[in-house]
């Protein structure tokens, strides 16, 4: 295994010298700063990474570009965007979850924090702008309005000494307040899980069909004969709700809930205990009993403990990490479970690819050098801003 690897890195670099070759150096350098900053380069900034580019350091030039404000401001903010709303539309407001996604790149730090820890990034304190509300989005409008240089402005905090969530609960972005008013509202928690499957593992529940997992675990809500007919819930409903449904009960704490009478304004809620539901003391929030009548004799919620089944079967192939139990209690466990994939891992090694490459990955050399750059992702402690430097290194010669 060890000396594949060294063939891949082998072939990777020739790959990336290859691509290097194909344009002039000041081209090269051009185009290097416009795919990272999305901007053009001043005249010194252009210089200094033509002269890295023919010194053969490439990646030293890819690393001056993103010190431009617009790498922070622009690139990143439209990278992360799109996960944090249904319509996965990139032109959101900043928020928390995007200035989170931000701050993680800018700070060099293992990007699997994104889900497992306790910490949102907020704008400094010297700002003079509105302080960070838990029911409002105020402060990151502000942040936006003003055009402030994220890359020199943003700063980590305990995720529960802004939103009074406890800090074992906090799971990075999946409990931010913009995440909660997205896949936490209304529904039934399971937006939160297929969302964050969508933009963190680039997979949606269709390709995760598998309807040979254990079916103890779905909810009561699902019928167990749509239409009259039985076989659509075992060759269907089956394939997402057998895995989906266990996986999400680690929300089963969670909630949005709106402050006003408006609607404008809101905040993610955790039940810290036991409140008298149905006659009975239970954390768990009441839509996970919605239309528990469907099927009563289905899997009842009665508190936050979830299980991988996908750990078995063709799920296996996401590579979940066997260190880790496949089990626990709460989003952050959860978190952990699907930031240590390696679906995780080549999942942003594809978003960067689309992002600073303008395009999918098309041939065999395209699929070599992802396999590569995720490798060196996961080896290198997870860093996603040396991913954006190997990838546009890779496609500066398109």
């Amino acid at each position: 295994m060890r000396y594949l690897g060294y063939v891949r890195v082998m072939v990777f670099g020739s790959l990336l010298f290859a691509a290097i070759a194909q344009a002039g150096s000041l081209e090269q350098a051009k185009r290097l700063h416009d795919r990272i900053a999305g901007v053009p380069a001043d005249a010194a900034t252009l210089s200094q990474m033509q002269a890295l580019i023919d010194g053969g350091n490439a990646a030293a030039a890819a690393e001056l570009a993103m010190q431009h404000p617009d790498f922070y401001r622009t690139t990143l903010k439209l990278f992360a965007s799109a996960a944090t709303n249904r319509e996965l539309d990139v032109f959101e407001p900043l928020n928390d979850y995007s200035a989170t996604v931000i701050g993680l790149v800018r700070d060099d730090v293992d990007f699997r924090q994104l889900l497992q820890t306790d910490i949102l990034y907020v704008g400094a304190d010297s700002l003079g702008l509105p302080p960070y509300q838990s029911n409002n989005n105020e402060h990151y409008l502000a942040l936006e309005r003003e055009a402030v240089d994220l890359a020199q402005h943003l700063q980590p905090r305990a995720q529960s000494t802004l939103n009074g969530i406890p800090a074992d609960a906090a799971a990075g972005v999946m409990t931010s307040r913009a995440a909660a008013k997205a896949f936490f509202y209304l529904g039934t928690n399971r937006a939160m899980f297929r969302f964050t499957l969508m933009s963190q593992l680039c997979t949606d529940l269709e390709p995760l069909q598998d309807i040979t997992t254990p079916t103890d675990r779905i909810r009561q809500d699902v019928s167990r004969s749509p239409g009259g007919d039985s076989r659509i819930f075992n060759n269907r409903c089956v394939g997402c709700h057998a895995g989906m449904d266990p996986l999400a009960q680690a929300f089963a704490y969670y909630d949005y809930q709106f402050t006003d009478e408006s609607g404008s304004n809101g905040r993610v809620f955790y039940q810290q205990s036991g409140t008298q539901n149905e006659g009975t003391q239970s954390r768990v929030q009441s839509k996970y009993h919605i239309n528990a009548g469907t099927f009563p004799y289905g899997f009842r919620t009665q508190d936050d403990s979830w299980t991988n089944y996908w750990r078995e079967g063709q799920n296996q192939a996401l590579g979940w990490d066997n260190s880790l139990p496949g089990e626990g209690n709460g989003a952050r466990s959860l978190g952990q479970e699907l930031a240590n994939s390696t679906a995780f891992a080549q999942c942003q090694v594809k978003k960067v690819f689309r992002t600073v490459c303008l395009r999918e990955p098309e041939n065999l050399s395209d699929v070599s050098a992802l396999h590569s750059i995720t490798d060196s992702f996961r080896s290198g402690g997870y860093r996603l801003k040396q991913v954006f430097a190997d990838t546009a290194t890779y496609c500066m010669g398109d």
